[in-house]
């Protein structure tokens, strides 16, 4: 089941976006199908100063995909972060064909609990689908990669960067999601816990951790925090030793097929 924790963003905020959403829409002469809040905002962990990362996913005309040069075109939208606000979007056939190799990012979108626009059922029709498409073993490698990544930018040595000690642990208790078996992981990192709630100490440590940065205090470099700090180099340690397939059964794409093509016929045929 997807869910998480309520997002509360701003309503100015809120409200800016959705301006900056309508002019893409203008200047890219697209339609924007779904925007989330992605990032830290939306995992829970957000400092007063974090961006707003709002991911969206558009569609353009139909001639725009009608094209002998199509694989030349950019299919994405990016703007520079303006007012703590940074938007970027996919077009809907690189969406698809990201969802039909089950990639995590865009599954978190559908899970985000704050959303910006939602219209033309597409967002809707991709969580019915997801069941059909949720591949375990690539989400896994995913997250083990991801964790393997951020600990080495972040983690190494005696004095580490403390407010990332968050974005090692979700891919970490991610991978213990998948690995119990309950489903795409949530965007929500406090819904995460569950995987590790037979462990009291570590997980005060860990909503400590949360509290302090999101009342803004500062964690920039210092010591390690033991308790964290051993549990993650014994936990990616054990899932590195995994054995992870990465080579999955060709997905069927004629249902994403007719989603693309009902989405063009939706969106095009009901505006001007």
């Amino acid at each position: 089941m997807l869910g998480g924790c309520k997002s509360v963003i701003d309503s100015t905020v809120f409200e800016s976006v959705r301006e900056l959403l309508n002019t893409i829409e203008a200047e890219e002469d697209v339609r924007v199908l779904f925007a989330v809040e992605s990032g830290s905002r939306a995992w829970g962990f957000h400092s007063q100063d974090s961006d707003y990362d709002v991911r969206f996913v558009y569609v353009h005309r139909k001639n725009w995909y009608l094209s002998i040069e199509y694989d030349l075109k950019r299919d994405v939208i990016e703007r520079p972060i303006s007012n703590l606000i940074d938007l970027s979007g996919w077009d809907v056939r690189k969406a698809l064909r990201l969802f039909a190799k089950a990639n995590p990012p865009l599954i978190e979108w559908l899970s985000s609990q704050t959303i910006y626009k939602d219209e033309f059922g597409f967002r809707s029709k991709l969580v019915k689908l997801l069941p059909s498409y949720y591949e375990p073993r690539t989400c896994m490698y995913h997250y083990v990669h991801m964790a393997e990544n951020n600990r080495r930018d972040y983690l190494e040595g005696p004095i580490v960067w403390i407010k990332k000690y968050l974005y090692v642990l979700r891919p970490v208790l991610a991978v213990r999601w998948i690995e119990q078996n309950r489903g795409p992981v949530p965007m929500a990192f406090d819904e995460l816990l569950v995987t590790i709630q037979d462990q009291q100490e570590l997980l005060a440590e860990i909503r400590n951790l949360v509290f302090k940065k999101v009342n803004g205090d500062e964690l920039d470099r210092g010591p390690t925090i033991p308790t964290i700090n051993n549990f993650l180099f014994s936990e990616m340690d054990r899932q590195s030793k995994i054995f992870i397939e990465k080579e999955v059964e060709p997905p069927n794409l004629m249902p994403l097929q007719e989603v693309f093509a009902n989405t063009l016929g939706d969106v095009w045929d009901s505006t001007t």
